[in-house]
């Protein structure tokens, strides 16, 4: 199997509730990397929450920002990211991602998700055009249009691990194998 160079950066992308936030670290300690969660550190920068953000400056405001943090997490080594769900939607940064790491993407199916998701209510993504909250059939319905839409950039990952009905430890266990040819 014949790989790029080797990485030390691993971005994990997938649809909100996937588990990144929840792998990540997890996967971080287990490979002795640091971890760093972007929507966290953007939150911690900006003083503020991305739902605040969105609101009051709209998701390219938001996708730019993220971008920015991102180029200044390049300089990172043996560090493990969490991307937000949309991260990768723009070309410009899936490919600043690509070229310098190894991407990941947890699979996860609607059904899942919207499991997951329904009792949130800090997803900015998951709120009507008037800023309300969705619920039932309109959540499931905007979920599943998300999805589509933005699995042909997930798609697009190095590595793709579906974490449906898996215990943590096995999506860990298998995740590690899968990076091995890309890291050692």
């Amino acid at each position: 199997m014949k790989h790029k160079e080797k990485k030390s950066i691993i971005f994990l992308t997938g649809f909100m509730g996937s588990g990144k936030s929840t792998v990540g670290p997890i996967l971080a300690n287990t490979m002795g990397y640091q971890f760093i969660d972007l929507d966290l550190l953007i939150e911690e920068r900006e003083h503020r929450k991305i739902s605040d953000i969105f609101a009051a400056e709209g998701e390219q405001k938001f996708r730019w920002l993220e971008r920015e943090m991102l180029k200044e997490i390049l300089a990172n080594q043996l560090t493990i990211v969490s991307l937000g769900g949309g991260t990768v939607t723009n070309n410009e940064t899936l490919d600043l991602v690509k070229h310098h790491g190894v991407l990941v993407y947890l699979k996860s199916d609607a059904e899942h998700i919207f499991q997951r998701l329904r009792t949130k209510s800090d997803r900015p993504m998951l709120r009507d055009d008037q800023g309300q909250l969705l619920d039932g059939t309109d959540l499931k319905k905007k979920i599943d249009n998300l999805l589509s839409t933005r699995e042909q950039f997930y798609q697009q990952a190095d590595i793709v691990i579906t974490t449906d009905d898996k215990k943590i430890g096995y999506t860990i266990d298998e995740l590690a194998k899968k990076l091995s040819p890309y890291i050692d």
